[in-house]
């Protein structure tokens, strides 16, 4: 399928990964629609920092993804829906169990059953490797078992359920992307790497993280757009639930000594343990198998970890991006 110049719709436009997304969906020649959470301040997320002649290229629907009407309204003449909306926040799925599940799970289903009546010719539902919850086996591939290990992580299992249930009951042509971590600039505050490097540049000489052993598959943002535009192009990825990784893991601590190291080395690394999972919660290891994504479209990662550190870092420097967040404080 040929994506360039196609109607697209990006649910979460408004977000870290979203707004990356739309960008590179311009750069393709499309039409874009960026669906954002309706609110009050008439805020865009991400989109108000676009330059105006960028912003005036966007059709930009303002809506809740939980409303079926606005989901309806919004799909409406669109070829391609990109459904990236969603509560990610692990610690706040903690004691936010309902939201989680109206916004992955029934925002989800409402995508789905929108697609369905206005005959979307492809659908790409984003999952999250935290489905996978610990490693059983490394590297992971998409026939490891699924183990919801915080209540996030069963409403994404839940919503990648869905997916698969409307292409197997409706012919639905929904394609499951599962990016493993990703990072970038306009990352959230409650994501490792910029709690790391805000702390860093805001001058502490303390980082205060939680469990440092863990590790992690990390993609920079740019990698893994291209992979959701590859995989929504591929129509054998349809029906189908694929991996975008790097194949490369780094462990928390890791990763937080070698951002010192390219920050301020004179920097400790504290534990702290009002920011650790639950112990059963904890994903240990990820690890991605990407040969599936590679053999469905050739795509591979094209940035290095080293490389896109150094990126966002620069990305963070400017002060005008910095003073968004707040790095005294712990954000779930």
């Amino acid at each position: 399928m040929e994506i360039s110049g196609k109607n697209i719709l990006v649910t979460g436009a408004d977000g870290f990964i979203g707004s990356h997304l739309v960008e590179r969906l311009l750069e393709e020649h499309c039409k874009v629609k960026a669906f954002v959470y309706y609110n009050s301040f008439s805020s865009w997320g991400w989109l108000d920092t676009f330059p105006a002649k960028k912003i005036k290229e966007l059709e930009i629907f303002s809506g809740d993804i939980r409303d079926i009407h606005s989901v309806r309204e919004a799909v409406k003449d669109v070829d391609v829906v990109f459904h990236l909306a969603a509560l990610i926040s692990i610690p706040y799925s903690y004691h936010a169990f309902n939201s989680n599940v109206d916004t992955n799970i029934t925002g989800t289903i409402n995508v789905l059953q929108a697609c369905r009546d206005f005959n979307v010719k492809r659908i790409v539902i984003t999952s999250t490797s935290e489905v996978y919850g610990t490693a059983r086996y490394v590297p992971i591939d998409e026939n490891h078992p699924l183990q919801p290990q915080s209540p996030y992580s069963a409403s994404k299992i839940g919503a990648d359920s869905m997916a698969e249930s409307f292409y197997r009951s409706f012919d639905l042509p929904v394609v499951i992307a599962r990016p493993f971590n990703t990072y970038g600039p306009r990352q959230s505050a409650r994501a490792i790497i910029p709690t790391v490097i805000t702390q860093l540049l805001n001058g502490s000489r303390e980082i205060r993280l939680g469990s440092l052993h863990p590790t992690r598959d990390l993609n920079y943002v740019s990698d893994v757009c291209k992979g959701f535009i590859a995989l929504a192009a591929c129509d054998e990825a349809v029906g189908r639930q694929v991996n975008i990784g790097s194949g490369q893991e780094i462990s928390i601590g890791d990763l937080a000594k070698l951002l010192s190291e390219m920050i301020n080395p004179e920097a400790k690394i504290i534990f702290t343990d009002d920011r650790k999972r639950p112990e059963k919660s904890e994903v240990e290891r990820l690890l991605c198998d990407n040969s599936l994504i590679m053999k469905l479209t050739g795509w591979k990662p094209m940035v290095q970890l080293r490389d896109g550190l150094q990126m966002t870092i620069k990305w963070f420097r400017d002060k005008e991006n910095l003073n968004k967040y707040k790095s005294e404080i712990y954000n779930i």
